[in-house]
């Protein structure tokens, strides 16, 4: 029987605040340090690896981690989840995105229909329809191939789907499956679909359309943008545009579309770059073989974290070392730095994905909890962010938990030798050097240039990103964020932080307002 506890009354997690902190300089230092780096490394899917030798940790802070694991239950609460247990406890669902990715458990029958056939039945049909388009079966009015395809959509209709396309543009065009460029339109500043559709032939463009509920503010009026932009074109729109929806919105059987492609209310948001929210774009830009070989790699983490050995399981490993740094040693934010320009975009899609599922303040049952819970997550790619806010992260007056990502080898593999090395050399010593100098930091003098080290990190490494790789990567951090959640005895599922400036924006647009709120509106000549 699962039972569902906050962490401050389970008995581990008073043990863990009782176990002596780990002086990261002197562990990493020497031939000590080297031993830590063989040891603290746990298998991923698709050939990564977790390194976590660089965290504050030792095997007597592994162990009772480990039994916090077991007391909270968290391989059986993940076992709910994916057999269709109703874990989002907020707005009464089941949490299936795992079940895009394949089958972990026994069938989940919900609504009288088995989803993971759902699932896999609108896999198929774009499937279809992407090998369509670029076969040049359909065509646009004038029988010309499409050749760009630009999603609307805001949240986790952009953020996930636009970080793994951009993750694997120039692979996809180094190993000659790149299909069709895409682009994309989220905020409702007029000025970010103008700019697109400035850059955009809109002829030889088909448009993916992302709402749920079909009625999402920010993403209709972009597409009556896009609209109007198509009919002064003189264009018909329904011929170049098509929905990503329920099967229950406005949207679903409308004509203004060329197709309409389902999702349910199991899969939120933010998690829904495995269903046909990042399926259809990465299906038309790549093909999709490629978009098959993401949820692979995703398949194969969800897989591993089924595991119950922490030391066997990275992603449950990474979150229970996460709530040791928030909840003990008192770290309020995480940063996530890859080594990769391609990752440009995963910081933020991973600040959604973390904030939005744990940022909350009550526990699954509405009441209030005595513990911090979720981080601040930020982040950009090295060696950028080391010309930008590594300073803070080096000596300012907070220490900031670091998640590396970095890989051995380059995508595109063009590269020269500059000064004995290759640029990708010159990388990845930069990550080298930068665990090290966060880890034991230099003492001077002159305080000015003293660093005080001990500030933890972990690097997720592996061969190279491909799609495998980046599919693993995403399950990863969603089933880190899940374990927390889990952790924490919060609903990671719901988002009702995001409902109230809404509704607010809502009044001001039909001028209901009145007090500071009408100032505000008048201010802003509304």
């Amino acid at each position: 029987m699962v039972s569902w506890n906050n962490l401050d009354t389970l008995d581990a997690y008073k043990e863990l605040q009782a176990v002596k902190e780990v002086n990261l300089q002197e562990v990493m230092s020497g031939e000590s340090g080297a031993e830590r780096v063989k040891k603290y490394s746990v298998p991923m899917a698709a050939g990564l690896a977790y390194n976590f030798a660089s965290k504050k940790v030792d095997d007597d802070i592994l162990a009772v981690l480990a039994k916090l694991a077991e007391e909270a239950q968290l391989i059986e609460k993940y076992e709910e989840l994916y057999n269709g247990a109703m874990i989002n406890t907020g707005e009464k669902r089941l949490v299936l995105h795992q079940l895009c990715r394949g089958q972990l458990g026994k069938d989940v029958i919900a609504d009288g229909v088995n989803k993971r056939e759902f699932y896999v039945d609108q896999q198929n049909r774009v499937a279809a329809f992407a090998n369509k388009v670029h076969s040049g079966e359909i065509v646009n009015a004038e029988g010309e191939a499409f050749t760009t395809v630009v999603q609307i959509g805001i949240g986790g209709s952009d953020l996930g789907p636009r970080a793994l396309y951009m993750a694997l543009e120039n692979w996809a065009k180094a190993n000659q499956t790149f299909k069709m460029e895409a682009k994309f339109i989220s905020n409702v500043d007029p000025d970010d679909a103008a700019g697109v559709l400035a850059g955009t032939d809109v002829a030889h463009t088909i448009f993916v359309l992302v709402s749920k509920s079909g009625t999402t503010l920010e993403t209709l009026t972009n597409e009556a943008f896009v609209k109007d932009a198509l009919k002064k074109a003189g264009l018909d729109p329904a011929k170049h545009m098509v929905a990503v929806t329920s099967e229950t919105s406005p949207l679903a059987k409308s004509a203004d579309y060329l197709d309409a492609f389902f999702m349910d209310d199991y899969i939120g948001g933010r998690y829904s770059s495995s269903a046909a929210v990042g399926g259809a774009v990465l299906s038309l830009a790549f093909g999709p073989e490629i978009f098959a070989r993401i949820l692979s790699g995703a398949a194969e983490a969800d897989r591993l974290a089924t595991l119950k050995n922490p030391l066997e399981n990275a992603a449950m490993l990474d979150a229970l070392i996460g709530v040791y740094e928030r909840n003990v040693l008192g770290y309020p934010y995480t940063t996530v730095l890859p080594y990769s320009q391609a990752l440009i975009r995963f910081p933020a899609h991973l600040q959604q994905c973390d904030m939005e599922s744990n940022g909350k303040s009550v526990n699954r049952f509405g009441e209030p909890v005595n513990y911090v819970t979720g981080p601040v997550i930020f982040g950009e790619p090295g060696t950028n962010g080391q010309h930008s806010f590594y300073q803070l992260l080096h000596q300012g007056t907070n220490i900031v938990p670091i998640q590396f990502v970095g890989f051995k080898n380059s995508q595109i593999g063009t590269d020269v030798v500059i000064e004995g090395s290759t640029s990708q050399q010159k990388l990845c010593a930069n990550v080298a050097a930068q665990i090290m100098a966060f880890a034991c930091g230099k003492s001077d003098e002159n305080l000015n240039k003293n660093f005080e080290g001990g500030r933890p990190s972990s690097i997720i490494i592996g061969d190279q990103l491909t799609p495998e790789s980046l599919g693993a990567l995403l399950a990863h951090f969603e089933n880190k964020v899940m374990f927390q959640g889990f952790l924490w005895n919060l609903n990671s599922f719901d988002q009702e932080g995001v409902q109230l400036g809404k509704v607010l924006a809502k009044r001001v647009l039909a001028h209901e307002t009145d007090g500071a709120l009408r100032a505000y509106s008048d201010l802003l000549n509304i």
